[in-house]
């Protein structure tokens, strides 16, 4: 009597079994809101700030949200598999668990992927407020112009030893982060109020490149892929190699992380589903063989710029 074939059943909870197991990227929530979907796109119009409070003269002043054209379209992503009938009937090594481990993996980095894209073209994009999400001259109400877009000369830091752009010591690289810190610090929002007067949080993203002297310049291992320093007055920066940003060699993000909004916009429609053509189906009549996809539909946009700066060290 012929082995069993695995059913479609068992390998479907396998996936979803081991996409439990597999978390995504450690940084994605930190820089990220995920907002539910119910339709094909949706318009995010209260990205402007609330307003401060006010001393009660002439009743209240009811603020609006900014009138912002910042709308996200869902769309539709898939990941499929074929795994052969006399495949499923032979497997007794584990090999389909490790494919089915595999397209975990790459279902889990899928939002890492779409959010490390947004940040290499924040550059030449358009954010809400108009302008490029890395800008140099970001403005909305009363904020007056401002940049999330810096450079740090390193040959004028006070380093006792100098490095290049591509492989700064960790001296200049901490100034360079404190300098990003500060113009987070710096910008305000719609009323010309201190939008990151609160911040304590930051998030420094690194090409590989830059990782190992970024790690030295910082000084607390947290146990995992993330190390931390703690500044004056409580502020705690971190970092975290990104190898999606490997084509940067010279420049680095800060995010701030501790806002209730953040930098970008997850926008999930629907939950990542599992489905498959397999026993008794007429693909594995005509072919011998089943078929296991993955799909979803899910897109990324820009949040506020406000809580983001882009550092080019020259």
């Amino acid at each position: 009597m012929g082995a069993e074939v695995l059913s479609s059943r068992a390998v479907i909870g396998t996936f979803y079994e081991l996409l439990e197991q597999n978390a995504g990227a450690t940084w994605i929530d930190l820089i990220s809101n995920l907002f539910d979907s119910d339709q094909a796109k949706e318009t995010y119009p209260w990205i402007g700030a609330v307003p401060t409070l006010r001393e009660w003269i002439g009743g209240r002043h009811a603020k609006g949200f900014v009138s912002a054209d910042l709308e996200i379209e869902n769309l539709h992503y898939e990941a499929t598999i074929e795994v052969l009938v006399k495949e499923l009937r032979r497997d007794k090594t584990g090999q389909l668990r490790i494919r089915l481990g595999e397209l975990a993996d790459r279902t889990n980095s899928h939002w890492a992927r779409l959010l490390s894209a947004l940040v290499l073209n924040g550059e030449s994009q358009i954010c809400y407020d108009g302008q490029y999400f890395f800008d140099t001259d970001h403005e909305e109400g009363n904020s007056g112009p401002q940049s999330n877009k810096i450079t740090t000369d390193i040959s004028e830091l006070a380093a006792t030893l100098h490095g290049t752009p591509s492989r700064p010591s960790p001296e200049e690289f901490q100034q360079a982060v404190a300098k990003s810190v500060t113009q987070l610090t710096s910008l305000k929002d719609d009323q010309g109020e201190p939008i990151n007067e609160l911040a304590r949080e930051f998030l420094v993203m690194v090409p590989f490149g830059l990782l190992s002297v970024a790690q030295s310049a910082l000084t607390v291992p947290r146990g995992t892929n993330i190390s931390e320093i703690v500044m004056p007055d409580n502020v705690n920066v971190r970092v975290i190699g990104n190898v999606r940003l490997n084509a940067w060699t010279d420049k680095f993000v800060t995010f701030r992380t501790d806002g209730r909004l953040k930098s970008f916009i997850r926008q999930q429609e629907t939950d990542v589903v599992m489905k498959a053509k397999a026993e008794g189906s007429e693909y594995e009549f005509d072919n011998d063989a089943h078929q296991y996809g993955v799909d979803t539909w899910r897109n990324v946009g820009f949040g506020r710029w406000q809580y983001a700066v882009l550092n080019q060290l020259v």
